[in-house]
């Protein structure tokens, strides 16, 4: 038995959103996340979204900012938000770059040190969180989803791609799909995995689609007046590889719209929706 703490608990919207801590055998420390349950959890076991966040955020920005929890008490779906990172390891510098360290996990299973030691990223979102999440809240077992932004879209899509059988649907808004190609990327995949390139094409959505396409749509929300599109994002290239293999995807330009939570929470009914649709199919 996985111990977990509860450390505070909000009714919302006839649900209620729960923030823990419980100690991580993958992240070797203390590593924190957020679950909102729906009202129909009091009484029966439910599928699971699980929404990975960006650079510098904690398991708190979707929960408080994007306006899910309406959408998933309607659709009868558990929301699971972890943490970015781990925290306070230790690590000399961890704390000195806002898109590399603390905040910035990138959801990959690091080799190098002194990363390796703490930040499995991977691991963790794919086997430790949802074992944990099995345990301890009424979830319906093996059916589940994955979701995310930015670095979260990233993270999203790759688990996605390399876990076809654990995850029923995938979407993302603005993600990083080429970390390969673009600066983020290219940053934290040479600390986190070393300079053998052939070991970042496996967190590389655009190369990773190449070998064995998703087996249902991928959706993806890009704003057009994102500040990071043109240089980070790249969801051309995406497109590009999707468009190869057949891949079907959903890219929407969504005209004028940034980077942040508002665009997020614009459009958050239409990504449960499409969740929703995958999850009750089963």
């Amino acid at each position: 038995m996985s111990n977990i703490n509860l450390i505070s608990e909000y009714k919302s919207f006839g649900g209620k959103v729960g923030f823990y801590s419980h100690l991580s055998s993958s992240c070797n420390g203390e590593m924190r996340f957020a679950v909102y349950q729906p009202p129909q959890a009091k009484t029966q076991a439910v599928p699971v979204l699980y929404f990975l966040s960006g650079l510098s955020s904690t398991e708190e920005n979707f929960m408080v900012k994007a306006g899910a929890q309406r959408f998933a008490a309607e659709y009868n779906l558990m929301l699971v938000a972890p943490d970015t990172s781990p925290r306070n390891t230790g690590i000399p510098g961890e704390d000195d770059e806002w898109d590399f360290g603390t905040g910035a996990g990138f959801y990959v299973d690091a080799t190098s040190q002194p990363w390796r030691s703490h930040y499995q990223m991977y691991s963790y979102v794919v086997s430790e969180l949802p074992a944990l999440i099995n345990e301890h809240f009424p979830a319906q077992l093996n059916n589940q989803s994955i979701f995310g932004h930015s670095m979260g879209g990233h993270g999203a899509i790759v688990c996605a791609l390399r876990n076809p059988k654990l995850y029923k649907s995938v979407s993302a808004f603005a993600p990083i799909v080429a970390p390969m190609r673009c600066p983020w990327g290219e940053k934290t995949l040479s600390r986190y995995l070393g300079d053998n390139k052939v070991s970042w094409a496996a967190y590389d959505a655009c190369e990773l689609v190449q070998k064995e396409r998703y087996h249902s749509l991928i959706l993806i929300d890009q704003g057009t007046d994102d500040k990071y599109l043109t240089e980070q994002l790249k969801p051309e290239l995406f497109e590009k590889a999707c468009a190869a293999v057949k891949q079907p995807l959903n890219l929407r330009y969504q005209e004028g719209y940034d980077h942040g939570y508002y665009f997020i929470a614009t459009f958050i009914e239409d990504h449960i929706r499409h969740h929703a649709l995958a999850l009750f199919k089963s």
